[in-house]
Formats: C-alpha cells, sequence, structure tokens
C-alpha cells in the first residue's frame, strides 16, 4: 500500500492522466502518437496527459511550460526523453536533486529528492503553444498540486515566462501577497511572499535556449544552488 503522503497524488495522476478536456490538445497528441518521429518509430507513444512526479513530501516545487511532443508525450513522465529533460536531470543531479543525471524512459530508477516536477499544461500543444482556454482547463491541476505541498514548500521555480506568469497568476488568486504590478519575468528573478513560498525564475531549457547560450549550465545552476539555500533557510 502507498504511503499516505502520496495517495492524494496517485488520485490525481489517474484523474490527468483521464483527462479529455481540451479536443485541440487530445487530436495532436494522438496524432504525434500514432505518426511518431522516425528515430522512435520501433517505440509505443504515451500519447495522453503527462502527470508530475517526484518526492510526496517535496519542499521544491518546479513547475514547466508543457510536455514536449516527442519527449514526454512519448515517454509518459516529465521532461523525460528529450534535450530540455537531459540538461534539467543534469543540474538537478548536481544540486542533490535527483539521484542520476540521466532521465530516459519510466522505470529507469530516476527519483526525485525533495522536488517535485510538474507543468502548467498536460498535453503536449502545436508548437509549444497552449490556448488560454487550454490553459485554463489545466489549471485546477497545478491548483491541486499545490494544496498538497504548500503546507511545508519553500520555493517555486518557473521554468520560462508562461510558467512564471501562470504561476504568479494562481498564487494571486489564491490570496498570496503577488506585487502589482507583477515583476517581469528574467533569470534569477526571485519573489519572496509573505507566509507562503519563494518564487524562483530560470529560462527553460530548450534547444533554443541551450544552443543559442541564453541559458548556460553555470547559470542553470545558479538557480538550483538558490533553491537549495531558500529550501535550506526554511529549515
Amino acid at each position: 500500500m502507498p504511503p499516505a503522503s502520496s495517495r492524494p497524488l496517485d488520485a490525481l495522476r489517474q484523474r490527468v492522466v483521464q483527462c479529455r478536456a481540451c479536443p485541440r490538445l487530445v487530436e495532436w497528441r494522438e496524432k504525434v502518437a500514432r505518426e511518431k518521429r522516425a528515430a522512435f518509430q520501433e517505440e509505443d507513444y504515451w500519447g495522453r496527459p503527462v502527470p508530475g512526479f517526484g518526492d510526496p513530501q517535496a519542499r521544491l516545487l518546479i513547475v514547466g511550460l508543457a510536455p514536449a511532443a516527442h519527449g514526454a508525450n512519448r515517454t509518459g513522465r516529465m521532461f523525460t526523453g528529450d534535450r530540455s529533460g537531459d540538461w534539467l536531470f543534469r543540474a538537478l543531479h548536481r544540486a542533490g536533486f535527483a539521484t542520476q543525471p540521466t532521465g530516459t524512459h519510466q522505470g529507469d530508477g530516476l527519483e526525485l529528492r525533495d522536488a517535485f516536477l510538474t507543468a502548467a499544461v498536460r498535453c503536449a500543444p502545436p508548437a509549444n503553444r497552449p490556448r488560454p482556454q487550454e490553459r485554463k482547463n489545466c489549471r485546477p491541476f497545478l491548483e491541486e498540486e499545490m494544496d498538497h505541498f504548500l503546507p511545508r514548500i519553500s520555493c517555486i521555480v518557473s521554468l520560462g515566462g508562461f510558467s512564471w506568469n501562470h504561476v504568479l497568476r494562481v498564487l494571486r488568486d489564491r490570496g498570496f501577497p503577488v506585487p502589482v504590478p507583477k515583476p517581469d519575468f528574467g533569470h534569477g528573478t526571485e519573489i519572496p511572499l509573505d507566509d507562503g513560498p519563494t518564487l524562483l525564475a530560470s529560462y527553460h531549457p530548450s534547444q533554443q535556449n541551450t544552443f543559442t547560450g541564453t541559458l548556460t549550465e553555470d547559470a542553470f545552476d545558479n538557480v538550483w544552488s538558490r533553491a537549495r539555500k531558500i529550501i535550506q533557510a526554511e529549515g
């Protein structure tokens, strides 16, 4: 029997995986799963919404944009099986939040320690651009995760501007004292919230950002080092 702390997340996982609320996203994720990328022709794609994963007792919540079409939409686990995930798991491992520096598929032995990884939108969107209504449809899943983690969470890291704005919106609507006007997104931007977590911004480890040098490994490591310090300061 799973520990009591993980049961709400297990129930949420089942609801996420079964969701068909956004017709455009359902059509796209399933089309990608049928047609596949040439390099993965022999693999069975997940082709469904992707739930969050990690430590149910985490003090660090990591929020991305959405599953990649041939990454998490293929493997069924956030940031697993693509170049963005390669960057992320290497950095989390260096910072002590992951048990290994690689994540290739479910069951590969990767575990997150004191961290939980999720996204604003749970289905791979065309061109990585969810529509406003799709974002709204997915929002209750993130809010339920926050309900689970907020009593002990110390830090939320938003990967990219979409996640940053979405998380700020959710926290503001839940009564946290988000500054007005809200701070602009920027790598390393930090917002400590009274009686709540500290929100920390990072560039997304997309190929566009990593290939151009917009995001370097040192700059990425600085975010996770800062997240670790925030958590340790909270005890």
